[in-house]
């Protein structure tokens, strides 16, 4: 069976989608709407922006969604049997799905994006990859420093995990990883994503996703909060919500994709940072390249 799946945020690079743009109609409807959604124009920041406005997260996250989905609908010649995304990919992978249509995830993808720079603005805060530590040291090292909000974030590989937290809560992180001989890499993020630091922000998105109306997706989508495979619409919007401030659980997700019956995995999307992921979590699986 083929999985599909898509990256989040820190994929994005000057130049995304303009290739789908040129070649493909329907990619170029789909930018070409996504500039009337959201009253500005993306494409421009896309193809010909700066690194500085790209890696703003309230164009960085609608960006990568949209190059996403476009090069979903354009490339894909699998039949899809499962679906997931990595944190902000889990929205691409909710149209990708049809539990969500592009307009509404575009304008949500858009609201979570100013909600967290907002948080960001308010918790001056940030993200560190630790890299050759096992995940119960970590999470010791977490508990090691006090008055200060650190968390792990996103459990990414076996070998690979983010912590979020305030500067100082990072700083003595960094600190206590290098004294164990380990690597930690800070990385170039506004906060401190998927930690408590962005309660603010998932209060105000949960107020734009609560009305929606989400449909039973055709294939399941492994959510981030849980890592597990949902199917009805109620779940999968309130682990929606609750992922804003809830590790992503990535390895546990391409873990139990595998178990039931994921053999190949086709990522969409800006780069291949989730290729690199999967391989470390299973070298046996396949990575389809687009």
């Amino acid at each position: 069976m083929t999985a599909a799946v898509f990256p989040g945020q820190g994929a994005q690079y000057v130049g995304m989608g303009k290739d789908l743009y040129q070649n493909y109609p329907a990619a170029k409807s789909l930018f070409d709407k996504a500039n009337e959604i959201l009253h500005f124009d993306l494409t421009q920041i896309m193809f010909e922006g700066t690194d500085e406005e790209l890696k703003q997260t309230k164009v960085t996250q609608v960006a990568v969604f949209l190059h996403s989905i476009a090069s979903f609908t354009v490339l894909n010649q699998h039949t899809i049997s499962m679906v997931a995304g990595h944190s902000l990919g889990e929205y691409t992978a909710l149209v990708a799905c049809k539990a969500l249509s592009f307009e509404d995830a575009l304008v949500l993808v858009s609201k979570r994006a100013a909600a967290m720079q907002k948080a960001c603005v308010q918790n001056p805060s940030t993200m560190l990859a630790v890299v050759g530590l096992e995940e119960e040291k970590i999470q010791q090292i977490c508990n090691n420093v006090k008055g200060e909000v650190v968390t792990v974030a996103n459990y990414n590989s076996p070998s690979q995990i983010i912590v979020s937290g305030t500067m100082k809560g990072i700083d003595e992180v960094a600190t206590q990883v290098k004294e164990l001989k380990a690597r930690a890499i800070p990385l170039n993020v506004g906060g401190a994503f998927h930690s408590p630091l962005m309660q603010s922000a998932e209060e105000e998105l949960k107020q734009a996703i609560i009305p929606l109306e989400f449909d039973a997706p055709i294939c399941p989508i492994y959510q981030n909060i849980d890592g597990k495979a949902h199917t009805n619409p109620q779940e999968i919007k309130q682990n929606l919500i609750a992922q804003l401030t809830k590790p992503v659980q990535w390895t546990q997700t391409i873990q139990n994709m595998i178990a039931d019956g994921a053999s190949e995995f086709a990522e969409f999307g800006p780069g291949n940072v989730l290729k690199g992921l999967i391989k470390k979590i299973n070298s046996e699986v396949i990575c389809i390249e687009q």
